[in-house]
């Protein structure tokens, strides 16, 4: 994994998020994302847990985790993910044809736009935040924190 990535994992709970640092370098496969998670949050039934990633200057993504439901994924740009493995599992995560030949133009969201929409940032929001020209993905993660109330725990973990 580059040394420009940053991953950790927030955990929803009475009273407000907390959060931690995740090592994804070991990831072989997607499930390996949600135990990761679990293990480090140590997550007991049905918390929703979220986990989000941003390499440097060209993508992030947002993966959702809530007990016994089919985890879900939002991946800023599905042309970015050729950086390392990470980023071809995420692609992975997200449904997304993996081009190698890096024909495409231009941002290209991929999973499911509507993963934060019950939490307060509709799919119209994260798609206008991911195609922002010149904003950084952890700023968009930011953005995104702060609007969902963990902005505190992402600042201290950065």
């Amino acid at each position: 994994m580059a040394s420009n990535t940053f991953s950790a994992a927030f955990v929803r709970t009475v009273n407000g998020w907390s959060g931690a640092e995740v090592d994804l370098r070991d990831a072989e496969i997607v499930d390996d994302f949600a135990d990761t998670v679990s293990e480090t949050l140590g997550l007991a039934g049905d918390e929703l847990a979220l986990l989000c990633v941003e390499v440097e200057d060209e993508w992030f993504a947002i993966a959702r985790y809530r007990g016994e439901e089919e985890p879900r994924v939002f991946l800023s740009d599905a042309h970015a993910i050729m950086s390392d493995n990470i980023g071809e599992l995420f692609a992975e995560f997200a449904g997304v044809a993996v081009d190698k030949e890096g024909n495409g133009l231009g941002v290209r969201p991929a999973g499911d736009f509507e993963l934060l929409s019950d939490l307060g940032v509709t799919s119209e929001e994260l798609l206008e935040l991911s195609m922002e020209e010149g904003v950084l993905p952890a700023d968009i993660l930011s953005v995104i924190a702060e609007r969902l109330a963990f902005a505190d725990e992402l600042d201290r973990l950065r």
